[in-house]
């Protein structure tokens, strides 16, 4: 049996147009929590298949989304190079160890080594697949190498990027040469996912509108298009999502061999279709926020769907959903996706 979504990330006709959600493996479901709960700590359940798996499948049983999206965490990637990460409860991740030296940056290992260390990843990916619906696609992730450099020189989240933006403007070739080490891990990383079976890539650059539009190709785009391209040179039968956050004045810019484009919510469709929907499959982009009404909701997908006519598109938000929201709201987006494209 084909699957609906990998069709319609291709830009193939479909039944009805697929949909899903940027964590839809999270805290709003109480089936979640429970497992949270017995796993102890958040990064105990990435580490864990079995847990890893039965979360990864809940929103699938629960909302019947089109793709389930592999659960773990874009930070196991430093993580597994060698720096210390931990989630303090109300703050966060943090790594004990930032990096603010080439000596920091070699005492990482890399390449292969690292990517051969994420075992529990590509054992969650191979269990997810034995147990999903062959008419479901699995996506695997990781996050863009510029986001993941931010967390490993800032040490935490941040609102400002100083400390990283200081070294873009003053020591621009040890911020290349980070990114150059995190992105060859990122290739074969994604490579190994897609080896333990996933369908589809995404690549999240959840901190994209943090550097200023004349130098994002440089220090963050240039290198997804580099993992996507290696992976379409070697996998073209798998798809490759690119999800920059909060950019609509790059559109212009955007180019390389992928397949869909992640349109944020602050982006209005039409205009990324106008920018990108002949090059590009779009997936987006409802505010989450509509999802705490069921009115609000029903109106943003009806507006996408006039905007898009079921071609070239897939449904999702235009980022994360939130804890808060109750999980009959939940169903209903996935239902009204259904419902106007023609799913009954």
């Amino acid at each position: 049996m084909g699957k609906i979504f990998v069709d319609a990330c291709f830009g193939k006709e479909t039944p009805y147009t697929p949909v899903w959600m940027m964590r839809q493996a999270g805290r709003y479901l109480p089936e979640y929590m429970e497992v949270r709960a017995k796993a102890g700590d958040f990064l105990n359940l990435c580490h864990n298949p079995e847990m890893a798996c039965e979360v990864t499948l809940q929103p699938v049983d629960i909302l019947d989304v089109d793709a389930a999206i592999l659960f773990s965490d874009i930070l196991v990637i430093p993580d597994e190079m060698g720096m210390d990460l931990s989630f303090v409860k109300g703050e966060g991740p943090k790594f004990a160890d930032p990096i603010t030296s080439e000596d920091d940056l070699n005492r990482l290992i890399g390449g292969e080594e690292a990517a051969s260390k994420l075992t529990y990843v590509y054992d969650t990916i191979k269990l997810i697949k034995e147990r999903l619906a062959d008419d479901k696609a699995l996506i695997g992730f990781t996050g863009a190498p510029w986001t993941l450099a931010t967390y490993m020189i800032e040490g935490q989240g941040t609102k400002t990027y100083n400390i990283c933006k200081k070294m873009m403007y003053s020591n621009p070739e040890l911020l290349h040469k980070i990114l150059r080490k995190v992105t060859d891990v990122v290739k074969l990383y994604m490579e190994k996912q897609i080896q333990a079976g996933i369908d589809v890539v995404q690549i999240f650059d959840s901190w994209a509108a943090a550097i200023e539009p004349g130098k994002y190709d440089e220090f963050s785009w240039k290198y997804m298009v580099e993992i996507a391209e290696y992976l379409k040179e070697k996998y073209p039968h798998i798809p490759v999502i690119m999800f920059p956050k909060g950019i609509p004045a790059f559109l212009d810019k955007v180019y390389g061999n992928f397949d869909v484009f992640g349109v944020d919510w602050s982006t209005p469709m039409a205009f990324a279709k106008e920018r990108l929907g002949d090059k590009y499959v779009l997936q987006g982009n409802m505010e989450p926020c509509r999802l705490y009404s069921k009115e609000a909701t029903t109106q943003c997908v009806e507006v996408i769907q006039e905007t898009m006519q079921g071609k070239r598109h897939i449904f999702n938000l235009g980022h994360g959903i939130l804890p808060d929201v109750p999980v009959e709201n939940a169903k209903h987006f996935i239902d009204e996706c259904h419902r106007v494209s023609g799913k009954k």
